[in-house]
């Protein structure tokens, strides 16, 4: 589907309250909408809070996921961190979301991985790829729409994980840079944006090791019917900034010269409209098919106080299956 008549359609159903489920790419080339009523029968099995289209029950079940990694080496890492920080010294980024496959080997398929998986936004797509994110996109309520950009990642089990976090300069100013840029781009669908929650921690515990996250909660009024307008609604706000970074146009094409390769549906964005509101979240904690293999796609914010021995290491923390 294209962009401008995955606009048209969307506009269409929220105008006419017709539930739907979507799913846009990172480079807006692949966009995809349905009916709720068939997506499992176009092999989209969903979960968004408590509204899912599957059932658990006697699904095969893969008790013990394991998960092999055979992460980019650092060398190749570090060439492509060079090249973002060149140009955030040279002034043309100052946040930059890097992210890297990361081939895996596991002994569960991709549709027991998603059974198997705990987390609030859950998508397994005709068995190309699943996702398990635990970040929110947007989500509405009462006219209001609600942000929750993610940024700030640690081992939980390091002593006084969460002074640390909240303590890191690095950490802090790459969550406010977030935040200001998502305040911006609520400022163009919405009126009286609002800072309602500000970094605050939530723990996921996985297969590898239990990690604390920082989010925020950014809020917006919206016009009177803007149902009518939800395909715009949601391009205008697109790329998600957390994983782009700021400025966002400029960021994106280096993004594309550092990366090399297309993200695909990998930091793009999926939600469902229940013809009344949005809940949505940012296509992280990705596992895709490519021919025979299996990779997990991850990455984090760099700016000028990056360093890039960490940085590598939070790209492997970040590939897991969150279990509890």
């Amino acid at each position: 589907m294209v962009l401008l008549e995955f606009i048209e359609k969307a506009n269409f159903y929220g105008a006419k309250h017709i539930p739907f489920l979507f799913l846009v790419d990172f480079e807006m080339h692949k966009l995809f909408l349905c009916t709720l009523d068939r997506a499992s029968k176009l092999n989209v099995l969903y979960q968004i809070g408590t509204k899912r289209n599957f059932d658990d029950k006697n699904t095969s079940i893969c008790e013990k996921p394991i998960l092999e990694l055979y992460p980019i080496n650092y060398e190749e890492y570090l060439k492509a961190f060079d090249i973002v920080m060149k140009n955030i010294l040279a002034g043309n980024t100052y946040l930059l979301n890097l992210t890297f496959p990361t081939t895996i080997t596991t002994n569960c398929s991709l549709l027991e991985l998603f059974h198997i998986a705990k987390s609030p936004y859950k998508l397994f797509f005709d068995n190309q790829f699943i996702l398990f994110s635990p970040e929110s996109f947007i989500k509405t309520k009462n006219r209001f729409i609600f942000s929750y950009p993610m940024k700030g990642t640690i081992d939980a089990s390091l002593p006084n994980a969460k002074k640390i976090i909240l303590k890191n300069k690095k950490e802090e100013w790459e969550h406010n840079t977030i935040v200001d840029l998502i305040r911006n781009d609520l400022s163009i669908i919405a009126k009286n944006i609002t800072v309602t929650r500000f970094r605050f921690i939530t723990k996921i515990y996985t297969n590898r090791k239990d990690l604390l996250q920082v989010s925020s909660e950014i809020r917006g009024k919206l016009p009177a019917n803007w149902q009518n307008k939800i395909g715009e609604i949601l391009v205008n706000l697109l790329p998600a900034g957390s994983i782009s970074g700021a400025p966002k146009k400029k960021t994106v094409e280096i993004i594309k010269e550092a990366e090399k390769i297309d993200r695909g549906y990998y930091t793009g964005i999926f939600g469902i409209y229940d013809g009344t509101n949005i809940d949505s979240a940012v296509n992280i904690r990705f596992i895709e098919k490519i021919g025979n293999h299996i990779r997990f796609r991850s990455g984090g914010g760099i700016t000028s106080n990056s360093n890039p021995i960490d940085e590598y290491r939070e790209l492997k923390d970040k590939v897991y299956v969150p279990i509890i």
